[in-house]
């Protein structure tokens, strides 16, 4: 069965930048997994700072590669002082 996710990221202000960069990061790699069909970063228009990911992954287990990577984890680490909201949505098409 295939996972969306949709993750709902707001940066501390001040750290907009800062929180753009580390998501710029996780992007290349992610995009590269076997299992991820999808990796697309939006930032708000009506509120800058604010950064929607919408990702899809074949299986639980191909989502479960890409938050267990070295790359994801590194993100995480980077970003857990920029983050001033982290809402993470596990979704499934109706």
């Amino acid at each position: 069965m295939e996972i969306t996710i949709t993750a709902i990221l707001k940066a501390h202000p001040g750290k907009e930048s800062e929180l753009r960069q580390a998501l710029d990061q996780v992007i290349p790699p992610s995009r590269q997994e076997e299992g991820c069909l999808a990796y697309v970063l939006h930032e708000s228009i009506d509120a800058p700072g604010t950064f929607v990911f919408y990702e899809k992954y074949r299986d639980e287990t191909a989502l479960d590669h890409h938050i267990n990577s070295s790359h994801y984890q590194a993100y995480r680490q980077a970003a857990d002082t920029l983050l001033a909201v982290r809402d993470v949505y596990r979704l499934q098409e109706v």
